[in-house]
């Protein structure tokens, strides 16, 4: 890489990096990220067929997912070979424009997100360019689990920067935080200052955080001076989080609640949820986040409770707290469905056994035919 004076990426933005954004006025998109399995053979590969057939059900004729992020934690991204990323990455883009090219309701396209992320930089800088080559809609990069990335600020600033003035147009990036896939522990959160002064870069739109409130408002206030309103997306990671951000208190004591809830987030609401466990039931999480967005405690309350009851399903087994059979599950739930036909997971991802398995999808249809009985028969998930 041709090295650079610091300032060049902040102060003296090139076409690709201000010009191609701007005149684009991209809007990072509000509503439900369903971050995909991925549908794998007993070789670690991707079944096509299953891939797309599973990218359909998660859009749900409009009614499901407003972006589909694949290549993910959720999709294993750190347990399949980078040729296997690539190519998904390939398989989603082209599926998604094929939905979207034949949905009558074009103002309501979903967007193709797709993980970049590697262990490496250099394999993260060649996934990038395969997701503008297969022209995604975004690439969503965790610094944090690069092992041999030390300056987080330099890399974007450089690197990133310089692929994109090669490549003649950039691609939003989104920044994904997660504690568990950091590589060193010390350093569980992108540090505040990292995301105020990358927040600076046209391409930079938006974070995905899987933490708490406070960890949330705190990236809101850094870039607050750097993007307008609307230009830098926050994304709730851990999902269930959106019960706590929207729900509206009452009393006294309530309303002191509210406000401490609004001031850790200085005063800014996330933009949109992220949710794993909405892989098995699209439908149901898009009507859980307008009502959560919209304020109806009713339905805020109905679907609490059943997400609830999913997540014990997903860990009850054998009357252990296993929550990283959560893939395995909810991979079990889409076979269970009928939606694919593998729910193998990859190597190194904790599967389920077979008594284990029983209990899930017994636990399961249970929990989908209780919720159909109380809610609108035109949000429930269907193929």
């Amino acid at each position: 890489m041709v090295d650079k004076d610091p300032t060049y990426s902040t102060n003296h933005l090139s076409i690709a990096e201000a010009g191609e954004t701007q005149r684009s006025g991209y809007r990072p998109r509000h509503g439900l990220s369903i971050p995909a399995v991925t549908v794998l053979d007993e070789h670690d590969r991707v079944i096509e067929d299953d891939q797309r057939r599973l990218f359909r059900y998660l859009i749900q004729e409009s009614k499901g997912a407003d972006i589909i992020f694949g290549v993910g934690t959720t999709g294993e991204w750190n347990r399949i070979a980078n040729g296997e990323r690539q190519r998904l990455i390939w398989i989603e883009t082209d599926e998604v424009a094929r939905i979207n090219r034949s949905s009558p309701q074009k103002a309501l396209s979903v967007e193709a997100w797709v993980g970049v992320t590697s262990s490496t930089r250099l394999e993260t800088l060649d996934n990038l360019k395969c997701a503008l080559d297969a022209r995604a809609d975004a690439a969503v990069i965790a610094p944090l689990s690069i092992v041999d990335l030390s300056d987080i600020i330099s890399f974007f600033q450089r690197e990133v920067s310089d692929l994109f003035d090669h490549h003649g147009r950039c691609l939003p990036i989104f920044l994904y935080d997660n504690a568990d896939i950091a590589v060193n522990p010390r350093i569980p959160h992108i540090r505040t200052r990292d995301v105020k002064l990358l927040s600076r870069l046209p391409f930079i739109s938006g974070i995905k955080v899987s933490a708490s409130r406070r960890v949330l408002g705190n990236y809101t206030k850094g870039v607050a001076h750097f993007k307008d309103k609307g230009e830098f997306g926050i994304y709730v990671g851990n999902a269930m989080l959106i019960f706590q951000v929207f729900d509206l208190e009452h009393g006294l004591s309530g309303r002191i609640r509210e406000y401490w809830n609004r001031y850790l987030l200085h005063n800014e609401l996330p933009i949109g949820v992220v949710s794993g466990p909405a892989n098995a039931m699209p439908r149901e999480w898009q009507r859980a986040w307008r009502a959560c967005y919209a304020g109806d405690e009713r339905l805020m309350s109905i679907y609490k409770t059943a997400f609830e009851r999913f997540d014990i399903a997903c860990r009850s087994s054998k009357g252990t707290n296993a929550p990283e059979k959560i893939i395995a599950c909810v991979k079990h739930a889409l076979k269970v469905d009928g939606v694919i036909t593998s729910d193998r997971v990859a190597n190194g991802t904790p599967a389920l056994e077979s008594d284990e398995r029983r209990e899930f999808a017994t636990n399961y249809e249970a929990l989908r035919k209780d919720l159909a009985l109380i809610t609108d028969p035109i949000w429930t998930s269907s193929i």
